[in-house]
C-alpha cells in the first residue's frame, strides 16, 4: 500500500483546501456590490487562480516542505518575514470567524425566523462551541474534512441543477449598476473564497512524484473549482436576479426555485455543518499556529506556555476565540455587516500570496516558464490588493506590528532567529490537509 499521495489525493486535499463555506454567501454579496458584472470578478479570480496555484505548485516542487509559503518566503527575504507570514494567518482567523459564523447563521434566519437576532446568536454560539471543542482536545478527522468538502460541492451541483431551468436573460441587465470600478471591489472580496492554494505548496513532500504529479493535482482542482464557482454564481444572478444581492442565503432561495421551500431547512443544516467543520480547523490549526510562534518568539512566550507535544494549546486558543467574539460585537455593534472584516481578512491573505509570490520570484531560475508565470502572480496579486482599498491597512498593520515584536523580541531576550517554516506546520496540519494526507495514505 502507497504511503505517498496520488494525483487524484492531492487533487481532492487541493479542492477542499480551496471549496470554502464562503460560497454558501459570497455570490450574494459580490453581486450587492457590482451587479451582474459580479460575474467578471469571478472569472478574474478564477483566470488568477492559474498563475497563483501553479507558482506555489512549482515551489512546492523544487522545495518540497511542508511548511509551505512561510519556508519560501523565509529562503528569500529572511526569517522575520515568515514570521510576518504567521501573525497574517494567525490574525485573519479572528477577523474572518465572525462573518464564516454569520453566514450560517444568516441561513439558519431564513429557515426558521428570528432574523438579525436569530443570525447573531447563532454565530456566537458556533464560535464559543468551536473553541470549546477544540479546548477539549476534540478534532474532526481528515475524512471528515473531506467529505464535508464533497458534501458542499454536491449541494453547489444539485443547486445549479435544479435552478438554472428558471433562468431568465434579462436579469443580467443593467450589467454594471455600480460602475465598473465595482468589479474589482468584488474581486478582493472574493478573494475569501479562493484562499487555500498556498496548501498545494504545502502539500508537494508528500506526493509519490512531486515534479510530475504536483501539477496535474493542481490543474484538476483549478477547473473544478472554477467551474463550481462559476456555475453557482452565474445561476444565482440568471435565477433570482436582483433579489441576489438581497439574500441572506442564496443556497437556500435557489433550491427553493427549483425544488420548493422545504430544503431551506436542508441547506441550513448544511450550511452549519460546513461552518463547523471549517472553523474548527482554522481554531486548531490558529492555536497551534500561535503557540509555534510564541515558541520560535514571535508572539509573546506566554501564548506556548502549557502546550507542550500532543497538548491543546490552551491559552492560543483562547485568545484567537476571544478576538473572534470581540470582533463579531464590535461588527455588530458599528453596523459593519460581513463586507467589511471579510475585506479586512482578504487583506491578510492578498499580501501572504503578495509575499509568496514575490519569493517565487526571487527563487525560481529566471527567465524559465516558472519564473514568469510567478511574475504574472505576483503582478496580480499586487492589483488586487490594491483594489482591497483601505482594508489592507489592517493586513499592513499586521505585518508591521509583526516585524517590530520580533526586532524587540530578538533584543531583549537575544533568542535565536524564528525558524524557516516551523512555526506554519502547525497551521498547515490544523487546517486541515497535512492530517487529511494522513487519513487518506492510510486508506
Amino acid at each position: 500500500m502507497s504511503t505517498r499521495l496520488s494525483v487524484a489525493q492531492g487533487a481532492a486535499l487541493s479542492i477542499g483546501a480551496v471549496l470554502g463555506t464562503g460560497v454558501i454567501t459570497l455570490p450574494a454579496l459580490a453581486a450587492g456590490i457590482a451587479g451582474p458584472a459580479s460575474l467578471v470578478a469571478w472569472l478574474a479570480l478564477v483566470l488568477l487562480s492559474v498563475p497563483l496555484a501553479l507558482t506555489f505548485a512549482a515551489m512546492g516542487a523544487r522545495f518540497p516542505d511542508s511548511g509551505g509559503v512561510s519556508t519560501y518566503v523565509g529562503r528569500a527575504f529572511g526569517t522575520r518575514a515568515a514570521g510576518a507570514v504567521g501573525w497574517c494567518f494567525y490574525f485573519a482567523i479572528p477577523v474572518g470567524a465572525p462573518p464564516a459564523s454569520l453566514m450560517a447563521g444568516g441561513y439558519v434566519a431564513d429557515a426558521v425566523g428570528g432574523g438579525r437576532w436569530t443570525a447573531v446568536v447563532v454565530a456566537a454560539a458556533l464560535i464559543g462551541g468551536v473553541g470549546l471543542v477544540n479546548a477539549a482536545g476534540l478534532r474532526l478527522s481528515g475524512r471528515v474534512q473531506l467529505v464535508l468538502t464533497g458534501v458542499l460541492a454536491t449541494l453547489i451541483a444539485v443547486t445549479v441543477a435544479a435552478a438554472l431551468p428558471h433562468a431568465r436573460w434579462d436579469h443580467l441587465t443593467p450589467f454594471a449598476p455600480h460602475g465598473w470600478a465595482a468589479v474589482g471591489t468584488a474581486a478582493a472580496l472574493l478573494v475569501w473564497g479562493f484562499a487555500g492554494w498556498e496548501a498545494v505548496a504545502s502539500l508537494a513532500g508528500e506526493y509519490r512524484t512531486p515534479r510530475r504529479d504536483v501539477p496535474r493535482a493542481t490543474g484538476i482542482a483549478i477547473v473544478v473549482v472554477g467551474v463550481l464557482y462559476l456555475a453557482l454564481a452565474a445561476t444565482s444572478l440568471l435565477v433570482l436576479g436582483p433579489a441576489t444581492a438581497r439574500s441572506e442565503a442564496p443556497l437556500s432561495d435557489l433550491l427553493a426555485a427549483g425544488m420548493g421551500g422545504s430544503v431551506r431547512v436542508v441547506t441550513a443544516f448544511v450550511a452549519v455543518l460546513l461552518t463547523v467543520g471549517a472553523m474548527n480547523a482554522y481554531f486548531a490549526g490558529g492555536s497551534r499556529l500561535g503557540a509555534a510562534l510564541a515558541r520560535e518568539g514571535a508572539l509573546p512566550v506566554a501564548l506556548a506556555r502549557g502546550s507542550g507535544p500532543g497538548e491543546v494549546p490552551r491559552r492560543s486558543l483562547a485568545l484567537v476565540a476571544a478576538q473572534s467574539i470581540a470582533w463579531l460585537v464590535a461588527a455588530e455593534v458599528l453596523h459593519l455587516g460581513l463586507t467589511p472584516l471579510m475585506l479586512m481578512a482578504t487583506g491578510c491573505f492578498t499580501l501572504v500570496y503578495v509575499l509568496g509570490t514575490g519569493a517565487a520570484v526571487r527563487l525560481l531560475p529566471r527567465g524559465g516558464a516558472a519564473w514568469w508565470t510567478a511574475v504574472v502572480a505576483l503582478t496580480s496579486v499586487l492589483v488586487l490588493l490594491v483594489m482591497n482599498g483601505w482594508h489592507v491597512v489592517w493586513a499592513l498593520g499586521v505585518v508591521v506590528a509583526s516585524l517590530a515584536w520580533q526586532r524587540a523580541a530578538a533584543r531583549r531576550r537575544r533568542v535565536a532567529p524564528l525558524r524557516h517554516g516551523t512555526a506554519l506546520r502547525g497551521w498547515d496540519a490544523g487546517r486541515d490537509p497535512g492530517e487529511a494526507c494522513d487519513v487518506l495514505q492510510r486508506a
